[in-house]
């Protein structure tokens, strides 16, 4: 990756830990990159990310990825901010010159930074969120071992009642999640207003998850999950 690592008048510090140059899957109907944050205050057992997560610092500058970013005005149409958790880090500043180069910004969240999501999107400067339901309130510390649950949900309402395009998705294994959880957080989803697709992906086995767990040893029965929204399996 090209990227000149001189330039510092918005930050010096290498909060970025990778760029994805190009991607159709990340952000709905847009070709984008993905810009990986490092850092996150959850450590989910199936996340695979857990070189970014344990990152306490990256490869790049804002700055950086800024200068990248000028050469694909007129090439992409949007920015995927990942991690990580992007939102950990003060990301105004940075979104408002992605913004001023004619990008859309896609956010990918666990939500749990509530004041720093709700300031972005005040200032108009996010374009669509996908926030990331990780388990059922009682389930919620045991599998990402983090307490920040009303944060999250917080962050859920704001979503919900705002005319910002989102999506709401959980990635599941079957051991860490059956379908009586899918089902509560269907359940929640629908009491708060919810009612878009809700998207499920699949444990992805990378070897490198930070619980090292494996490929599920129970099953998973759909048929038992509630229809009163159209899930989307990834």
């Amino acid at each position: 990756m090209s990227i000149n690592n001189e330039s510092n008048s918005l930050s010096a510090k290498k909060l970025v830990y990778d760029v994805t140059k190009f991607t159709h899957v990340d952000y709905p109907d847009h070709l984008a990159c993905i810009v990986w944050f490092s850092g996150c205050n959850m450590r989910c057992d199936y996340c695979y990310n857990k070189e970014i997560v344990f990152a306490k610092s990256g490869s790049y500058t804002i700055d950086d990825v800024l200068e990248f970013l000028e050469t694909r005005v007129n090439l992409l149409e949007a920015v995927v901010l990942s991690g990580g958790e992007a939102s950990s880090h003060d990301l105004v500043e940075f979104c408002q010159a992605v913004k001023k180069l004619g990008f859309k910004i896609k956010l990918d969240t666990n939500g749990t930074y509530f004041s720093q999501v709700k300031e972005l999107l005040e200032l108009e400067l996010l374009d669509f969120v996908a926030l990331d339901y990780k388990a059922p309130k009682d389930k919620f510390i045991q599998i990402t071992h983090s307490n920040k649950y009303s944060e999250f949900s917080k962050t859920l309402d704001l979503l919900i009642d705002n005319f910002i395009d989102y999506e709401v998705r959980t990635t599941l294994h079957y051991d860490l999640l059956d379908a009586d959880d899918i089902n509560a957080i269907i359940k929640d989803l629908v009491i708060r207003g919810y009612d878009k697709n809700y998207y499920i992906q699949t444990f992805l086995d990378t070897g490198e998850s930070i619980a090292d767990i494996g490929p599920a040893s129970k099953s998973f029965d759909s048929s038992l999950l509630s229809n009163d929204l159209n899930i989307v399996w990834r």
